[in-house]
């Protein structure tokens, strides 16, 4: 059995020693403290930086959505994976509720011409009668200046298109009848590579979380309409164009996943 350790005796503290230690331990937590700080801030500043889109959804190929075209064909929006992709809602009977996000469209179809990378895709909420959809597709098509393979014009059942529309693409609202007008989300949505929803980013000039950017241009021209100034010399829904293609090109550049 062990004896008690009876022979040790306290340590004696040597004051001039403690007041060298703190005044280390003082010293340490001058210089790192800062550096934490630094440390802190750039990384909070590179956060500030980071301009890539932001994700909002995916498309699934479990719930995707199968199309006829303006000539035809058959196809899925999965079909498009690899590619960058833009999405509008229009109404065949009634063109001119989505004239604005239609007209961008096609400024988007001149600009990224030739580019095999980058697809358009207008879905059609009313085509009318089964016989009657591919020629109602067609004459969307041909008043738009859509053209395959670069600009698709589709539809399929309307009542899950609709639900597709609101569930998958992420719309404010499900299409439907007002006093025989159709009331739904024509803003446009964007798709990349790998079938991932993204929207744009802004910055705020005071600091704070991003602004996510909807490509919504009937809003933004209604804003213009009242007269919101965005503090630049362009108005709302030319900097919402311009954020739209720097959101394009982003995507363009980024891999696709296997």
């Amino acid at each position: 059995m062990s004896q008690p350790l009876t022979h040790l005796e306290p340590a004696e503290r040597d004051p001039k020693k403690l007041r060298r230690t703190a005044f280390i331990l003082v010293a340490i937590m001058a210089v790192s403290g800062p550096l934490i700080l630094l440390a802190y801030n750039r990384e909070e500043k590179n956060q500030v930086k980071d301009d890539r889109p932001a994700f909002i959804a995916r498309i699934t190929e479990e719930k995707d959505l199968p199309l006829v075209r303006q000539d035809g064909s058959k196809a899925a929006i999965c079909d498009l994976k690899g590619k960058v992709n833009v999405i509008q809602t229009l109404s065949a009977t009634q063109p001119d509720s989505a004239r604005i996000p239609t007209e961008v469209m096609q400024r988007l179809a001149r600009h990224y011409a030739g580019n095999k990378d980058f697809v358009l895709t207008s879905l059609v909420l009313d085509p009318g009668p089964p016989e009657n959809a591919v020629p109602t597709l067609l004459a969307t098509s041909q008043r738009i200046g859509a053209t395959l393979p670069e600009w698709w014009v589709g539809t399929t059942e309307p009542e899950l298109l609709h639900k597709y529309v609101k569930k998958e693409l992420k719309a404010d609202d499900i299409p439907h009848l007002v006093k025989d007008q159709w009331v739904y989300d024509t803003a446009l949505v964007v798709i990349d590579r790998n079938r991932h929803i993204r929207r744009g980013v802004v910055h705020q000039k005071r600091g704070g979380e991003p602004y996510v950017a909807t490509f919504d241009f009937d809003q933004a021209a209604e804003w213009d309409a009242r007269g919101v100034k965005t503090g630049t010399d362009l108005n709302n829904a030319q900097q919402l164009e311009k954020l739209l293609i720097q959101t394009i090109d982003a995507l363009l550049a980024e891999p696709i996943k296997p």
